[in-house]
């Protein structure tokens, strides 16, 4: 196998992809021939962008002529969904990448805590270093600011990085594009947020659809329909995403969902029994860390809401 037959996976439309072979940033298109199954995966996109494919030309591709994806390497790290927790199947949003912003917004949408933890949770088991994205703070700095405190106590103490921006007056976003300088970052979070706002303030080159927020129903209209990366002129590339509604966990046993949150693993040390469930055992440290206010309430509800979810649909 030579490195001629190695590209990376930069956007996906059903079974059309097109390539590059990264750092160069040199598009062209490619195709699957026959299945390509991945060990142990159930997953509804074999082929995510971010993946390192082989694959196999004749002559120059192009439109008419485009590349045959034969395989996907080994991926270092995925981040992965599922849509409804009675669905088997998953959906891969991007791999091989080197942090996830999770970006979100106090308001307009309200972000919804039990989500963002699943989020969390899903790049810890997969091995995706998360950033917390608090988006529109020319909005929240002043009327929001007990809810700001509030947020920011919570994530900051259980390990997380939160970055407060806006893509409206450019608060953050020099920071923010110097944390994505040579990485391939990932860019989630729920429709309205502002993503797509973000990313064009991050570069103004990137060509992304804006919407808007429906004020009826307080949530944004879809304005990423594929999985797509980017080059960032500054260096470094991103990958945008849809907006994501919904967020279920995979492949993740009850038993070993606590292992996810880094505050309660910490504090799990100090357990009488072993293993805990951090919910009824006496002499369970966790619960006496909730209690002491060492890990948050919402933070700790979030756990209890994933265990009851793990449990029923085993």
């Amino acid at each position: 196998m030579s490195q001629e037959n190695i590209a990376t996976v930069v956007k996906h439309t059903g079974s059309h992809y097109l390539l590059s072979k990264l750092p160069e940033w040199s598009l062209f298109p490619a195709v699957l021939r026959g299945r390509i199954r991945l060990k142990g995966s159930t997953s509804t996109n074999p082929v995510a962008v971010g993946d390192r494919v082989v694959y196999e030309s004749s002559g120059e591709p192009s439109l008419e002529n485009p590349a045959v994806i034969r395989s996907v390497l080994e991926r270092k790290n995925y981040v992965i969904r599922k849509s409804a927790n009675l669905s088997r199947q998953s959906h891969v949003i991007a791999a091989n990448v080197d942090q996830a912003f999770i970006v979100v917004t106090l308001d307009f949408p309200e972000v919804k805590l039990p989500f963002l933890d699943r989020i969390l949770v899903t790049c810890e088991v997969y091995d995706v270093h998360p950033v917390i994205v608090l988006n529109k703070m020319d909005l929240f700095r002043e009327a929001y600011a007990v809810q700001l405190e509030a947020f920011r106590m919570i994530y900051e103490s259980a390990g997380y990085r939160v970055m407060e921006v806006s893509a409206k007056d450019g608060e953050g976003v020099d920071a923010l594009r110097e944390a994505c300088m040579d990485r391939i970052s990932l860019f989630s979070g729920v429709s309205g947020v502002g993503k797509s706002s973000l990313i064009k303030a991050l570069d103004p080159d990137i060509d992304l659809k804006i919407g808007e927020i429906s004020e009826a129903h307080l949530q944004g209209r879809h304005t990423t329909t594929f999985y797509e990366m980017y080059p960032l002129s500054s260096g470094g590339f991103i990958i945008d995403t849809p907006g994501i509604r919904g967020f279920g966990l995979v492949d993740i046993a009850p038993e070993e969902i606590a292992l996810y949150f880094p505050e309660m693993l910490k504090a799990s040390r100090e357990c009488r029994f072993t293993p805990c469930t951090h919910t009824h055992e006496p002499g369970c440290a966790v619960k006496a860390a909730v209690e002491d206010g060492k890990i948050s309430v919402e933070r700790y509800s979030s756990y209890l809401g994933m265990l009851e979810e793990g449990r029923k649909y085993r």
